[in-house]
């Protein structure tokens, strides 16, 4: 079993940074968590879908969606299992609660979430 906590949100001005957290925690055989299965982190505004921001897949190249691009960065640390969000360049339309996601045999992981507020 894999618990899944985010951290680092709350509110900043447009033009901002934040970066948000994802750590694991479970049995010692979920080492290396983030790196060796796919990753992502998805945000849900209010009234909105859930949808993905950026991921990570293992030993391959990451991916984001199109508004975030050159803005956000995924990372991981496989020596602390956790996973990261660098978010530069914070827009009004990045506001959202952002959860980790990571899927382990095809078995998908949620984190609670932590909410990220941009004001104009």
């Amino acid at each position: 079993q894999v618990q899944l906590v985010e951290s680092g949100g709350g509110s900043v001005e447009a033009g901002g940074s934040l970066r948000l957290s994802c750590g694991a925690s479970g049995t010692a055989s979920n080492s290396n968590i983030f790196s060796a299965n796919t990753a992502k982190w998805f945000r849900q505004a209010p009234g909105k879908q859930r949808e993905w921001v950026a991921l990570m897949t293992p030993h391959g190249p990451t991916n984001y969606r199109q508004s975030v691009r050159d803005r956000f960065t995924i990372s991981a640390d496989d020596t602390s299992n956790t996973m990261y969000l660098q978010m530069n360049n914070l827009k009004p339309e990045d506001t959202a609660v952002y959860f980790c996601n990571v899927e382990i045999n095809m078995m998908p992981y949620w984190g609670p979430g932590t909410q990220v507020s941009v004001s104009s």
